[in-house]
């Protein structure tokens, strides 16, 4: 009887149509079907899953961006979600790429264990505030762009509107700039480079504004959200903000603070060669929350006493100041862990569904 054998499926994730298949307990593909991405085609692809018998768990890949609704809809329907990795070119080159073969391959990865990892939930108030970062950090780098592209033009600017603006910060030249009543034809290059510079520092003041909005509204979320994190010394909205945004809604998933350093990109490996002793951060994970890390530590040996007092004894102990800022990142990852939202002293295990198979 179909409803008598466990499967596992997977799913090849795309804009408009998924790619699904359902494998049995013993890996033998038993069938793939394309759906919609729409709330009906999500309910067909469920009801085709459990027509072939028991689901004990779905793959899917791409959970952060194409397959984040359906991952959503199958966990509210008591499926257990995997992450699946796009498999690597050694593996596409040798299997072939095409739709079924990747949802397969998801499904494969389940059954084989090589695929473990619980996807974020993105159902909560974590979600809100990486979607408001996404608009405010675009936001954050068309203004630097604004104001590179200003000091540019009144670098080969004629003279008679350059010597004006020698010396002035980027509030006075903004403010400057923003005053300009060009007269003349637009054929003029002086008349040109007035209208240039004044479009760009309105567009400048334009951004700064809406930063500033941005920041009203995810200041009172972060806090909301976890204020035990930004109590923290040198954590701000911003650092605390993409923290919560990598760790995501159910930090539970991460099963200890190694995980989450691993997942900053804050887990020393081995770099010793030869008479040379030492270690190194490993290059992979997420290198936003990496990046968060990193300026924490910067505030913190500018400001914190406890840290001043740490870098100035490594220092003298020989230590080089790039280990130094290692180790205090890997520290930082640990204090970090320990005041996310939602964590309790035990760990949350990861859900380990084909056991009985």
């Amino acid at each position: 009887m179909a409803d008598e054998i466990a499967v596992v499926g997977g799913i090849d994730t795309h804009t408009d149509l998924h790619q699904a298949a359902v494998i049995d307990g013993i890996g033998r593909h038993l069938a793939t079907e394309q759906f919609e991405t729409t709330p009906e085609g999500y309910q067909r692809l469920l009801d085709w899953l459990r027509s072939h018998g028991e689901v004990l768990a779905v793959g899917v890949e791409g959970t952060g961006a194409y397959g984040a609704e359906i991952a959503r809809f199958l966990t509210a329907n008591q499926v257990t979600v995997v992450e699946v990795d796009r498999p690597d070119r050694k593996a596409r080159r040798d299997n072939g790429k095409s739709d079924p073969i990747d949802a397969y391959g998801a499904a494969t990865a389940v059954l084989s264990g090589r695929a473990g990892g619980t996807p974020k939930s993105r159902d909560g108030i974590v979600e809100a505030i990486r979607a408001l970062r996404v608009v405010r950090k675009s936001a954050v780098k068309a203004r630097t762009q604004a104001i590179n592209q200003i000091r540019t033009l009144i670098v080969t600017a004629p003279s008679v509107v350059r010597d004006k603006l020698r010396g002035l910060s980027t509030r006075q030249l903004v403010d400057t700039l923003t005053r300009f009543r060009p007269a003349g034809e637009l054929d003029d290059p002086v008349c040109a480079v007035k209208i240039a510079l004044r479009r760009l520092a309105r567009r400048y003041q334009q951004l700064d504004e809406e930063i500033k909005d941005a920041d009203k509204e995810i200041g009172p979320l972060v806090t909301q959200a976890a204020p035990r994190l930004i109590a923290l010394p040198g954590v701000g909205p911003e650092t605390a903000g993409q923290l919560l945004a990598s760790a995501g809604d159910n930090p539970g998933r991460l099963r200890s603070e190694a995980s989450f350093a691993h997942l900053c990109g804050v887990a020393p490996v081995p770099a010793s060669s030869g008479r040379t002793h030492r270690h190194r951060l490993n290059r992979g994970g997420d290198w936003a929350a990496n990046n968060a890390l990193h300026t924490i530590v910067l505030v913190r040996m500018n400001y914190d006493q406890r840290t001043r007092e740490y870098v100035a004894r490594r220092t003298a102990e020989g230590m080089a100041k790039k280990d130094i800022v290692r180790c205090l990142k890997r520290f930082v990852a640990r204090e970090i862990y320990k005041h996310l939202p939602h964590m309790t002293r035990s760990t949350t295990r990861s859900h380990r569904p084909l056991d009985h198979l």
